[in-house]
């Protein structure tokens, strides 16, 4: 029915888009103060406002204008992070405008979405997500509108009805000609395919448990400090004068650098995987990818070329092999052709097969196995032979002579009658077998997935060196034996799903290639669902990762991105349960052994808002690649942490007990202290963030400056005697080298330990 309508001109298409512009709506400006609003009121926030009140009510005003700037600085911080991570995700969102087959000048054609036009008529089929308002003019298809609605029950369309911008095509397929673009279609916003999903990745999860650890030692530390105050004499004045010490311990345990620095790191892998040919639509897809231990791979289009080709043609009727293949041609989609109507449609071009004039198309679904075409008076089908042999009960008989170990079998029934069958194989990508071999290299699992045969299959995965065996998805159960599958053949897509939650199950870390509408729901369950280059927008939409490019190179850069990002968030754990740790000890101890806390107050405030700044620049440091799936274990973590810290707290203290024994004054034990803690906290970093010893590796350009800056800073402070009192030339050398020989002696230990985990 396509010959009744007919979309514009390119020129007419030119002028209507020079007149009413992209179909696109700017995104609104973002609103910076709004945003650093927002960042006061949450739970962070709450504790650092509820110390500031603390601290004035007891008049620490010098104490509450530190306390005053640091809460300004992670609302400042947080707001221009969540700026950055938008421009970086509205760049990418760009990219991933879906194309639409419209017809221009009489030919169809696919174009980016924002090139659309009102008059323009496009062809719609299951998996499209409709990017302007659309009247239908021709078929019959349901759209899920629940993103303008919030209704996800299926709304039939038939013609002259209207479909709207933002929904998807979940059945059927027609024409429809488009009404309203950008600004003035119902959803009046940019369509586009990023996933803005709520649910954290597991590394969010596990990192909110450092919070947990932190609050656990501060509650633990102050009830010691308050049980001691009155042990030692102390009384309910003594207990007001030590509250805002006790709150900043509370508050130096705040990680108010966690959401700008990992937020800082995921945006800076997803800019770096954009230039590489992936697009992020979802933030915690990186970070998984660090633990993913299972590839299940789909083998057209990833494994092997993007391209079928016939290789074999068998006329099996009684028609001449001309009108056979004629009306076998029929039969493929030619307004959204996909790798099979490609390859039949140049195998005919190649032997000069005209084309027909259908009468009546109906595109392929999973639903029903094949397409099918009512022209010149034949019902033609095109499909598997598995699947069309179901309808002619005699096709077995009749094709005993086909190889069909040679490739994919696509059989073409005539007025249900099988009439011919074609032989299509997929050429094996180039790099396939280097990056099968890389990603195996890296304790990655491959399985490859097919709808092929078992014996096409195996050629396939022999090929590329896949070891292990090759099943059918019928042989396939809870008995059979992971470690040596190589692949599934026969699968279908609604299949995918299953294996999915069953490998989730067995407790694999999951990640899947797909490109079909029926592939969306796997890859929307897959810690990490990859889209391929050719996915239906639909499938696109569904996943966290989507290639530009086909081939299997760029899921290792995906791999190596979400390593990176592990080792910064490790990086950062470390050193923020160590740091905080190291100061509540020895704050703490200093307590209970010498009977004065044995820091000012002025400097906790300073040391933390310091130290803030360095572990926010974590997430740009430079990383190495580890070939294992990682896989967190937070426990062992703060076991690790806190050795580190002990060792700093027990030098510390050692430290403390010479100068109070050699007659240093509490003014300038304060102050060397916490010199002493600013170095040991940029020399945490140094050791934490390296498999080396902290002085053969150098960190990031950035992490480098800041830190040289944050020690510039308080060798100023503490010889100039701002905020806190002043110390001589040679009490700082004194505690640098007390420093430096700490962190010599803590590394040597440290490193085989890290080495190991």
């Amino acid at each position: 029915m396509s010959e009744k309508f007919h979309g514009l001109t390119q020129a007419e298409a030119d002028k209507r888009l020079k007149e009413n512009g992209l179909n696109e709506v700017p995104e609104p400006e973002y609103n910076f103060f709004k945003e650093f609003l927002s960042k006061l009121w949450n739970l962070s926030a709450w504790i650092l406002e509820g110390a500031l009140i603390l601290e004035c009510i007891l008049g620490k005003w010098i104490q509450s204008l530190f306390v005053l700037l640091m809460l300004l600085f992670a609302a400042f911080n947080g707001a221009s992070k969540k700026k950055q991570s938008r421009r970086v995700l509205n760049t990418i969102s760009h990219k991933l405008t879906p194309k639409v087959a419209v017809e221009r000048d009489g030919k169809w054609i696919k174009i980016d979405s924002k090139q659309l036009v009102r008059g323009d008529l496009i062809s719609l089929q299951r998996g499209d997500v409709l990017a302007a308002d659309v009247k239908m003019v021709s078929g019959k298809i349901a759209c899920n509108e629940s993103s303008i609605t919030g209704e996800s029950k299926p709304v039939k369309k038939n013609i002259d009805d209207t479909a709207y911008a933002g929904t998807t095509v979940v059945e059927g397929d027609g024409l429809a000609i488009v009404t309203a673009t950008g600004k003035d279609s119902r959803s009046g916003k940019t369509i586009n395919l990023i996933n803005n999903s709520a649910a954290p990745g597991h590394l969010q999860q596990l990192l909110t448990k450092i919070i947990y650890y932190l609050c656990l030692l501060d509650g633990v530390l102050t009830l010691v400090i308050i049980i001691a105050s009155f042990f030692k004499g102390g009384n309910f004045d003594t207990f007001i004068n030590m509250l805002p010490f006790l709150a900043m311990m509370f508050i130096a345990s705040i990680p108010v650098a966690m959401p700008s620095t990992f937020t800082l790191s995921n945006s800076f892998e997803a800019t770096r995987l954009s230039k590489e040919g992936v697009l992020t639509a979802d933030l915690t897809g990186i970070q998984d990818a660090a633990n993913l231990n299972l590839l299940l791979l789909d083998k057209t289009g990833t494994i092997t070329e993007n391209k079928t080709a016939v290789a074999s043609w068998s006329d099996l009727s009684d028609l001449p092999d001309k009108d056979v293949l004629a009306l076998a041609g029929s039969a493929t989609d030619k307004r959204n052709a996909g790798i099979i109507d490609i390859a039949i449609d140049e195998y005919l071009k190649e032997n000069n097969i005209p084309v027909m004039d259908v009468e009546h198309f109906t595109p392929f679904t999973s639903d029903i196995g094949y397409s099918m075409a009512e022209v010149d008076g034949h019902n033609v089908k095109l499909g598997s032979f598995k699947q069309l042999s179901l309808i002619d009960k005699n096709a077995n008989e009749a094709v005993e002579g086909i190889n069909f170990k040679a490739g994919r079998s696509v059989a073409v029934l005539i007025d249900d009658k099988l009439a011919g069958v074609f032989i299509l194989q997929d050429k094996v990508r180039k790099d396939s077998k280097a990056a099968l071999a890389e990603l195996k290299k890296r304790g990655v699992r491959p399985i490859m997935l097919t709808g092929d045969n078992q014996r096409t299959a195996a050629a396939v995965a022999e090929q590329v060196d896949l070891t292990g065996n090759v099943i059918s998805i019928h042989d396939f159960d809870e008995s059979t034996d992971i470690d040596e599958l190589a692949g599934i053949a026969d699968v279908l897509p609604e299949d995918k799903l299953k294996m999915v939650k069953f490998f989730q199950e067995k407790g694999y870390i999951i990640g899947m290639t797909g490109d079909g509408v029926n592939d969306s729901p796997a890859l929307k369950q897959a810690e990490v669902g990859i889209a391929v280059s050719n996915a239906a927008d639909v499938a696109k939409r569904s996943s966290k990762m989507v290639l530009l490019d086909d081939g299997l190179s760029s899921i290792v850069k995906i791999l190596d991105a979400g390593h990176r990002v592990y080792q910064r968030m490790t990086t950062w754990s470390l050193t923020k349960l160590a740091r905080t740790a190291e100061l509540n000890m020895l704050l703490t101890f200093g307590y209970l052994f010498f009977n004065y806390i044995p820091m000012a107050l002025n400097a906790m405030v300073i040391y933390t808002i310091m130290n803030n700044m360095v572990t926010m620049m974590i997430g740009t440091d430079r990383t190495h690649i580890t070939y294992k799936p990682e896989n967190w274990n937070m426990t062992r973590l703060a076991k690790i942490a806190f050795s580190l810290a002990a060792g700093w707290t027990v030098i510390g203290i050692a430290f403390v007990s010479y100068l109070n024994m050699h007659g240093w004054s509490h003014n300038s034990i304060s102050t060397m202290v916490y010199v002493y803690l600013v170095l040991s906290a940029m020399l945490i970093v140094l050791i934490t963030r390296t498999r080396k010893y902290f002085w053969q590796d150098y960190p990031s350009k950035l992490v480098g400056i800041v830190q040289i800056a944050d020690v510039a800073l308080t060798f100023i402070l503490a010889l100039c005697g701002l905020a806190m009192a002043q110390i001589s030339w040679q009490n700082l050398l004194i505690t640098v080298v007390v420093a430096l020989i700490a962190a010599i002696i803590i590394d040597l230990i440290y490193q085989p330990v890290m080495k190991n985990r």
